[in-house]
């Protein structure tokens, strides 16, 4: 028997690259928040998906900082989601 969160992950997965399948650009920016959690995802904010390139939003240049490292990571999580394939993520501080 599979535990629920696998199943549940799979259900998710998929449903996402069916999705995205037809808008690529849409699929990147929908599996940000699963690929990076809740917490992360309260504070950030995926932006749009062009050339390979995921562009998200950032409060401050810390965050920037931090989330940098967490990069390869995060692509690999959302490579797993969406059905374009993602090569960076550029982080980028919101507006005021």
């Amino acid at each position: 028997m599979e535990p629920i969160a696998a199943t549940l992950e799979k259900v998710v997965a998929g449903s996402l690259r069916r999705a995205s399948a037809s808008k690529a650009d849409e699929g990147a920016v929908l599996a940000w928040p699963l690929a990076c959690g809740s917490a992360v995802a309260g504070r950030t904010r995926a932006v749009s998906f062009r050339a390979g390139v995921l562009w998200v939003e950032v409060p401050d240049a810390g965050w920037r900082s931090e989330l940098a490292h967490l990069a390869p990571q995060y692509l690999l999580a959302i490579n797993k989601y969406s059905a374009a394939s993602v090569g960076r993520i550029e982080f980028v501080v919101a507006r005021r």
